[in-house]
């Protein structure tokens, strides 16, 4: 009799412990691959193996990342695409299918190369399906053709329709509503689908592109693959976690959603807080127009996988395997002779490298003793989670080019960060004189703009455009590019005090209540206070000017004008910021676009400062004087 999905996970688990290359050569032995899980006797059950990535945001290269080890800070190197493709390649058997959820830019691989190199890595790992994201959309309609044009694998995206006006109306036939994988027999749907609004209001697309509402569009193909008498329907979706759930409910067929765009680290085994983790599950993306996210509380959030009853009482496992490619998901799938699922289960992979550092008595990250590095490997080898994984020596070729051109760029030194500014994008609750929070990270990026011109009075920085912390220690051109990985420029524009604060407004409340969580304004030269729960156009009250005299701060005048740098998204509007690109229509003069790149005033910032060095931020000054629910 053949092993059940169950079978198999126990029989991992129990020998995990001693090797995994051991483990799959025993396994190969004994006719059960490592990971497989083998046909059912021919009763017309079935199982699959979902390997699956999403939001890896350009992160091609592993990264340094602090995990705990017997509850010791450990820094090693984490994740990155080539030790993934090493992963998916011990993993991949014949039942299994590799698919991720979208997303690109976020590092040098993008600002540099502009998607390429992604593209070409995935040509290699032989995706099975590439739903696209909202940030596939970051350098216009053309670039994404281009990189559509270089895939060799499906292109899924259900809901998105490029007219003749758009560059990708020329690879129209190249992006598919779905794809149909056979296996032994088995034919396997997949749909993609992305957020529509984020998608409009958050990357780069064009009006010459046109979308098509989520729950009806995976309704319609769905419909259309069991018609064609495929009963194994998996959705590729970009749309949130908690849509994920939304559509679950509401759209029948469907078995397995893999999802992305809200960065879930999902996890079933229990095991996350002994490396430092813990789930990861908040929506970060409004529902869609006419539903809510009323009654989720019911369901097992933060599981992998998160199993939902869908509309004809059968269940539909969702999935997500966090960000920045830290790692890989791998769910295992039970049909029935129906094509619903009989069992699900899985959990989320991050391969690991060293070397490992963990602080000595200066404080000073240094390299663990040897005896220290084996109790680390240990605890790896026995680990569900962890994996140790060396870099794929197919990757390497494709990627070393790219890198020798990136490392030319990002070992020129700029400074030192004192402390690690976070990056948080809604802050939470504090009282004035409390330890604020919030992206302290965004914050010292409007201070950046502020100073590239003496004429600038203030600057309004959107969170989501701020795309990693800024880590205590050296920093680089090239870690200042991966924290502004956009190719932004910086503009001013000239507002009175009234038009500030209303554009305050329009981003702060549409981050809260949109979902799009990267529009929340930070400022520099700005103070207020936040009112999370407000009504529209009252989420920021009593906002202050800094002002160059000895009064330090002042009461925002309502007509008195101001220049204003910001960057140049959010002056087209995007994010809700609706009051920049109004300016900008009413007087094309009270606007200007300096050319200076996103990055390059973090740059000149950070290299102008006392020693070089950013000192923790002064409360003061910060945008932010209270936080209240």
């Amino acid at each position: 009799m053949k092993a059940s999905v169950t079978q198999v996970k126990e029989y991992m688990q129990s020998i995990i412990a001693f090797n995994r290359y051991l483990m799959s050569v025993t396994a190969l032995v004994s006719g059960v691959i490592l990971g497989c899980t083998p046909p059912k006797n021919g009763d017309g059950t079935f199982s699959l193996k979902v390997i699956h990535t999403n939001d890896h945001h350009s992160h091609l290269d592993g990264s340094s990342y602090d995990l705990s080890f017997d509850g010791v800070r450990t820094r090693l190197t984490l994740g990155g695409f080539s030790r993934l493709v090493s992963v998916i390649e011990r993993e991949r058997d014949t039942h299994s299918i590799v698919l991720n959820s979208g997303e690109l830019n976020g590092t040098l691989y993008f600002s540099l190369f502009k998607g390429e190199p992604d593209f070409k890595v995935f040509n290699a790992v032989g995706l099975d399906a590439y739903a696209l994201g909202n940030h596939e959309f970051d350098e216009g309609d053309g670039r994404l053709a281009e990189l559509i044009d270089l895939a060799s694998f499906p292109v899924i995206a259900s809901n998105m329709q490029p007219t003749d006006a758009s560059p990708l109306y020329a690879v129209r036939d190249k992006i598919e509503p779905y794809t149909v994988k056979e296996i032994q027999g088995q034919k396997i749907g997949i749909i993609g689908i992305l957020k529509v609004e984020k998608t409009k209001n958050s990357s780069m697309v064009s009006d010459d592109v046109n979308f098509t509402e989520e729950i009806a569009t995976a309704g319609q193909y769905v419909a259309e693959l069991e018609a064609m008498g495929v009963n194994k329907i998996i959705l590729v979706s970009h749309v949130g976690y908690f849509n994920d759930i939304l559509i679950a409910k509401n759209v029948p067929g469907i078995d397995v959603i893999v999802g992305g765009d809200t960065h879930s680290l999902l996890d079933s085994t229990g095991r996350l807080e002994e490396i430092g983790l813990a789930p990861k599950y908040g929506s970060q993306t409004g529902a869609f127009a006419g539903y809510d996210h009323l009654g989720f509380d019911d369901e097992p959030l933060g599981s992998y996988p998160t199993m939902v009853t869908g509309p004809n009482g059968d269940p539909v496992a969702i999935v997500q395997a966090w960000e920045h490619a830290y790692g890989l998901g791998v769910l295992y799938v039970d049909f029935r002779a129906d094509g619903t699922v009989d069992g699900a289960e899985g959990n989320i992979i991050l391969p690991v490298d060293g070397p490992f550092l963990q602080k000595n008595d200066a404080g000073n990250f240094v390299e663990v003793t040897a005896e220290v590095g084996r109790e680390i490997l240990a605890a790896i080898q026995a680990s569900p989670i962890l994996t140790e994984a060396q870099v794929s020596d197919t990757i390497e070729e494709i990627l070393q080019p790219y890198r020798d051109e990136i490392e030319v760029t990002k070992n020129l030194p700029i400074g030192t960060i004192a402390e690690t500014m976070d990056f948080s994008r809604i802050p939470t609750p504090f009282n004035p004189g409390e330890h604020p929070s919030g992206s302290h990270a965004a914050f010292v990026v409007a201070q950046a703009f502020r100073t590239t011109n003496p004429r600038i009075d203030v600057a309004i920085q959107n969170a989501g455009g701020v795309r990693t912390e800024l880590l205590e220690g050296p920093f680089t051109v090239g870690d200042a590019i991966r924290t502004l990985p956009f190719s932004n420029t910086v503009v001013t524009l000239d507002m009175t005090g009234e038009e500030i604060v209303r554009v305050l407004n329009q981003a702060a409340f549409y981050a809260l209540n949109s979902g799009s969580t990267g529009a929340f304004p930070y400022a520099a030269g700005l103070r207020y206070d936040v009112t999370l729960g407000a009504d529209e156009g009252e989420v920021i009250t009593d906002v202050e000017v800094q002002v160059s005299d000895e009064r330090g701060w002042i009461p925002i005048t309502p007509h008195f004008i101001y220049t204003v740098a910001a960057n140049s998204f959010t002056a087209l509007g995007k994010d809700n910021y609706l009051e920049f690109a109004a300016v900008r229509d009413a007087d094309p003069a009270a606007f200007e676009n300096t050319h200076i790149k996103y990055y390059v005033p973090l740059k000149e910032y950070l290299e102008e400062l006392p020693n070089k060095r950013l000192e923790p931020i002064a409360y003061s000054d910060y945008c932010l004087k209270s936080v209240r629910e």
